[in-house]
């Protein structure tokens, strides 16, 4: 199982790795060896999550899902495979993590009236100085 967090765990199960040759580093074995590691995870066919998981997945990770509802996390910065599938997986469990979490409500608050008087201020120092770039006008 892996543990998302206290209310989420994911049976191994249900992630499946492919492996395809790295672009990263490692020299001649790049050309060779098959190193960068995709982890796939069918969000709709996961029977670990809830409906309104799945919904809030969807929303707040919407460029990882596939059409076909599968999340993908790629990795290819080290030379092996292992480590390059340890540290997907390592992001799989952040991202959902990250996506899962609530997000606090946002307090609408008002524009300090220091803040305001500053912009005003600046204002009319600009105007001054704009002001004084002009000719001044012939009276008769």
């Amino acid at each position: 199982m892996i543990t998302v967090c206290s209310d989420v765990a994911i049976p191994e199960g249900e992630i499946a790795f492919t492996a395809t040759r790295s672009s990263g580093p490692g020299g001649q074995n790049v050309n060779k060896v098959a190193t960068r590691v995709t982890l796939l995870f069918d969000l709709d066919g996961s029977p670990s999550l809830s409906a309104a998981q799945k919904a809030r997945l969807r929303q707040r990770l919407a460029g990882r899902i596939s059409k076909e509802g599968v999340l993908r996390v790629t990795s290819q910065r080290h030379r092996s495979q292992a480590a390059n599938r340890q540290e997907a997986l390592e992001r799989f469990v952040e991202l959902l993590r990250w996506a899962l979490q609530d997000v606090p409500p946002r307090r609408p608050t008002k524009v300090p009236a220091a803040a305001k008087r500053r912009r005003l201020e600046a204002k009319q120092r600009r105007s001054r100085l704009k002001a004084q770039r002009s000719a001044p006008l012939l009276e008769e």
